[in-house]
């Protein structure tokens, strides 16, 4: 079962990410955290509104640097298991009570690397292994534990052709 592990959030750009058991996610993104508050370090100029990565992965990053990655470093508000979080772009998808969209991956940056005074924790965190972002599509708790359900597609690129083929016959 796809899940998710932890839950972070930072009250501010460059402050600590702190682990929280549950979270709400609203519009514009999880309540408390430095974006849904606009007080992110990228605001207003690359925002996601919620970040995800894989539990699998920060243990492969973990594996290579040696030294862990404190808990939270890494950035990002939601770590899952299970689930290859890039077959999730593009997708609606559950966690907890909450719907997301899959948006886009999420490249590692020097930011990350300057807080966490980990060196090669940006490099580390390439070769998509930085997550994804996601948007709030419906608003709901997520909780540790929370299950992680892949919903389907929003590419509806080919339900459009179909129908435009249809019509011309």
């Amino acid at each position: 079962m796809a899940r998710v592990t932890d839950i972070f959030v930072a009250d501010a750009g460059s402050e600590p990410m702190r682990s929280v058991d549950h979270v709400e996610a609203v519009a514009g993104g999880l309540r408390g955290d430095r974006y849904c508050e606009g007080r992110g370090h990228y605001t207003p100029f690359d925002v996601c509104e919620v970040t995800l990565i894989a539990r699998e992965d920060l243990e492969r990053i973990d594996e290579e640097l040696g030294p862990s990655l404190a808990a939270g470093e890494h950035r990002r508000n939601l770590v899952t298991e299970g689930v290859d979080l890039h077959d999730l772009l593009d997708h609606r998808f559950r966690v907890g009570e909450a719907t997301l969209r899959g948006t886009r991956p999420r490249p590692p940056c020097a930011h990350v690397e300057e807080l966490a005074e980990v060196e090669g924790v940006a490099r580390a965190l390439g070769d998509g292994r930085g997550g994804i972002c996601a948007e709030v599509l419906d608003p709901g708790d997520i909780t540790v534990g929370a299950e992680v359900v892949d919903l389907g597609s929003t590419d509806r690129t080919d339900e459009t052709i179909g129908r435009l083929r249809s019509e011309e016959d």
